[in-house]
């Protein structure tokens, strides 16, 4: 069920899986925001966090990834709520579509972030006196939006080869900074204490809930893997290969991500001027380990390409779902950004939406004191990772509540036991990281520290209300079910859009 398939089937299975770790890039964003935990229950949070936040993920992607194999459409969990639960077709796929939607470009707005960081810090690192301007940033932030945009707009006949790169090159310099970083340290390695066991609070939080904000760095290292689905009308045989890709990047991603924390606090030093370097964490960690400004910024530049990777892999993913969702009715001007660009075959005016919506979100830096910028940053982090946790728990929700046969027979699926303890986990985690990560990130509290991520919710549902008042009660119907996703699978469109499960009553 779905649409036929509009764009060009160019991703093997090993490009979508370079594409989906690309995304991810768990080891990279995991080291580029060590600040969120460091502070936030120390190395326990970051290695403890991380584990438990790619358990928990793993049972998430498990569960999603039974829905991908049965309704392989770009639209995702969107459609997957309105195919799990009919009577309540349009407003559940209204509510989903657009908080996957505002994740998919906050998460694009984060990468340029964590970027840009990362380039103030090498400035940092070499002149020590430099004094960073807000403008510096948005300006390093907006060159990673352009770049990322041509080359989705001009290049996507090559983007398999490239996301077949990214894959490489981030596995490789997983493997090569490792081993440079224990090389060049050689001696002085903080102790296993340090690394498994040390506690740090300096949130005003009670030490429980501290812990507990310190998962949005796990969170946000494995998020995002539903871009599979996004893009399932670019793989062939996708019914079968989607699922094993959603499941598998993030077993790579949990691996690679937990091994490189670990190496990191082990040859850290003393974490208290890692957390306060104007470098930033990671950057200070590899100058300590190398001793030497050159060997941490060449070390430092294979996360920064992996980040570039990930921002590109990022704007490609946001503008499938902004497509897919437009071409069901559901964005304002839906008809001009459900559009397929003759010429180059793809969602061209999406790429601009996308690219438009995170430059607005780079404005808010320009007017934003210090304070209020690493709040802005914290905001921008969390309303990423909740937007894209709330659409995951939606389907997950719909089918705990009508049963696990709310799906037909499908390629992929796991046993009915093992299908509800991953449910049932994968629910849980998502409902409480997100009500802990609309927490303000330090007490006490007052405008400068808040978390703007309320703020950033409350203006996607002031705009999706006035969207659903004007047109979408009206017009909207959830996903268009007339044409089948034909080649996506060895099934013929008479047994997809079967009427013997629940999904359709």
């Amino acid at each position: 069920m779905g649409h036929r398939a509009e764009l060009q089937r160019n991703f093997s299975m090993m490009a979508m899986l370079g594409l989906a770790f690309a995304i991810l890039n768990s080891w990279t964003a995991l080291s580029a925001s060590l600040s969120l935990s460091i502070t936030s229950g120390g190395s326990t949070s970051v290695i403890w966090g991380c584990v438990t936040a790619g358990v928990c993920t793993l049972c998430v992607a498990v569960s999603l990834a039974e829905f991908l194999s049965a309704y392989p459409t770009a639209g995702g969990q969107y459609h997957w709520v309105a195919v799990s639960w009919k009577s309540w077709r349009p407003i559940l796929s209204w509510i989903t579509g657009w908080v996957n939607c505002a994740g998919w470009v906050a998460l694009v707005a984060t990468n340029c972030l964590l970027s840009s960081q990362l380039i103030l810090g090498v400035i940092s690192l070499v002149h020590p006196n430099y004094e960073s301007k807000n403008w510096h940033q948005f300006f390093i932030y907006i060159a990673f939006t352009i770049i990322s945009f041509i080359v989705n707009a001009f290049m996507n006949s090559i983007l398999p080869p490239i996301m077949k790169g990214a894959f490489i090159w981030s596995i490789a310099g997983f493997a090569v900074v490792s081993i440079a970083v224990l090389a060049c340290k050689a001696q002085g390695y903080n102790s296993a204490y340090l690394v498994f066991c040390q506690f740090i609070n300096e949130t005003g939080w009670p030490d429980g809930i501290a812990w507990l904000l310190g998962l949005l760095q796990g969170s946000l290292g494995l998020t995002a893997f539903d871009a599979v689905a996004h893009m399932i009308e670019e793989i062939p045989n996708a019914a079968k290969e989607g699922p094993k890709i959603m499941v598998s990047c993030i077993g790579i991603g949990t691996f690679t991500g937990t091994i490189f924390l670990m190496i990191l606090l082990f040859v850290a030093g003393d974490l208290g001027p890692v957390t306060s370097s104007a470098a930033g964490p990671l950057l200070q960690i590899l100058k300590n380990a190398t001793s030497n400004n050159a060997g941490a910024i060449c070390l430092l530049m294979v996360p920064l390409v992996c980040l570039l990777m990930a921002t590109i892999s990022v704007m490609t993913t946001s503008s499938r779902m902004l497509f897919a969702f437009a071409r069901d009715g559901g964005l304002p001007f839906s008809r001009v950004f459900s559009k397929v660009h003759t010429g180059l075959g793809l969602p061209l005016n999406s790429l601009y939406l996308t690219s438009a919506l995170v430059i607005i979100f780079g404005c808010i830096f320009l007017g934003s004191s210090r304070l209020m910028k690493e709040s802005a940053f914290n905001a921008i982090i969390s309303a990423s990772v909740v937007a894209l946790n709330v659409s995951y728990g939606m389907p997950i929700a719909v089918r705990c509540l009508r049963g696990r046969d709310v799906l037909p027979e499908r390629p992929w699926k796991i046993h009915p036991i093992a299908g509800w303890v991953a449910d049932i986990i994968g629910l849980s985690y998502i409902i409480l990281t997100t009500v802990l990560f609309l927490f303000p990130p330090t007490l006490p509290v007052d405008g400068s520290s808040m978390n703007y991520c309320v703020v950033a919710f409350g203006i996607i549902v002031i705009i999706s209300a006035v969207q659903w008042i004007i047109d979408g009660r009206k017009n909207f119907t959830g996903p268009r079910i007339d044409v089948t996703l034909e080649g996506t699978t060895e099934y013929t469109p008479e047994n997809v859009t079967h009427t013997g499960g629940k999904g359709l009553d």
